[in-house]
């Protein structure tokens, strides 16, 4: 698939980029969150539009770009894929089918393509995909360095609700942070950053810029957010789609279910992008006006001011009294034991 071309200086921008200034401090990072919404149904409709605002978020000098959750494949949001306990339509299961075909192979073609948009734009890549495994689906956060290799994955541990009818559960062998030249990048999805054992083994694992694609709009997951930046005294980007009624298939072949009276503008995902301090600090939106990328310069000394303060797992821990032990191992439903490695050998 061609790439698309970087966006000539006569062709204007995509969106508007929202940027709230910097902290003049060095070393600093350059990140973006991108709120914008998928094409439903059509993969490689989304990824050009995904180079589209990668090469505009480049243009404005980002380092380091968050997508939000499910980005690639889409979030099915109102979709109840025809499930009620003992029932499963033919309608829903036809769904199903659709959203697993526009899922993607991780390695697969998609990812060498993203690969290949993070390096031609020289920027570290954070991007929420639907991971299709055989016939099973995840919510995944792939990664992806400057260089244009693929660093690894995150496969959300918990999906939240209906979302267990639709993906599988991710376990310790993903849950990654990377040590890179702009700092420690790792992410958790959506709910699961309410799960505080979860967060805790990523702080334990040095995590700075704390990577949030999420799917949630509502006000209190801005306090969620802010939470998060102080307790664990890293940078958080949170990255959701802005969509309206109109980015989804029209009815009957897609219906929000328990919905009514929607318009082809009506608002059905309101964003929320933010991104915020190891203070506590907002540094850049929230947005809730449209399609945007929301900027902000990290000054990376904010992390040791903040942890002078508190150190979750440092000088503020109390490891003999309370631990964790994380399973970091990953687990499979079959085993296969070669018979070979059993054969015995017989005397002579």
């Amino acid at each position: 698939m061609a790439l698309v071309p970087t966006p000539v200086v006569n062709e204007g921008p995509m969106f508007a980029e929202v940027d709230m200034g910097d902290n003049s401090s060095t070393p600093t990072v350059r990140a973006t969150v991108v709120q914008a919404s998928t094409i439903f149904y059509d993969t490689p409709a989304t990824l050009d539009k995904a180079e589209r605002l990668l090469a505009e978020a480049a243009s404005y000098g980002a380092q380091l770009v968050v997508f939000p959750e499910a980005f690639i494949g889409g979030y099915p949001r109102g979709s109840t894929f025809g499930v009620s306990i003992g029932n499963r339509t033919a309608k829903g299961k036809e769904e199903f089918r659709k959203y697993h075909a526009s899922a993607i192979d991780v390695p697969g073609p998609e990812v060498d393509r993203l690969a290949a948009m993070a390096g031609k734009y020289k920027v570290y890549l954070v991007m929420g995909v639907i991971e299709r495994d055989g016939y099973t689906l995840y919510c995944t956060v792939l990664f992806f360095d400057s260089q244009g290799h693929y660093l690894g994955k995150h496969r959300k541990i918990m999906p939240t609700a209906l979302e267990r009818i639709i993906w599988g559960f991710g376990d310790g062998s993903t849950i990654p942070v990377y040590d890179t030249p702009l700092g420690k990048i790792g992410a958790a999805i959506c709910w699961e950053n309410r799960m505080p054992l979860l967060r805790t083994a990523m702080y334990a694992k040095g995590i700075e810029i704390y990577c949030a694609p999420t799917a949630d709009s509502r006000d209190v997951w801005q306090a969620s957010m802010t939470h998060i930046a102080l307790e664990g005294g890293c940078f958080v980007l949170s990255a959701n789609q802005f969509c309206r009624r109109k980015d989804y298939p029209p009815p009957p072949e897609y219906v929000f279910s328990g919905t009514e009276d929607l318009t082809p503008d009506s608002i059905v995902c309101a964003g929320g992008s933010v991104i915020i301090s190891p203070s506590g600090a907002v540094l850049a939106g929230p947005n809730y006006e449209g399609e945007a990328l929301i900027s902000a310069d990290l000054d990376l000394g904010e992390i040791a001011r903040a942890k002078f303060d508190f150190d979750v797992v440092g000088h503020y821990a109390r490891p003999e009294v309370l631990s964790l032990i994380v399973r970091d191992h990953a687990v499979s439903p079959v085993s296969f034991t070669s018979t070979s490695s059993k054969a015995e050998s017989s005397p002579k």
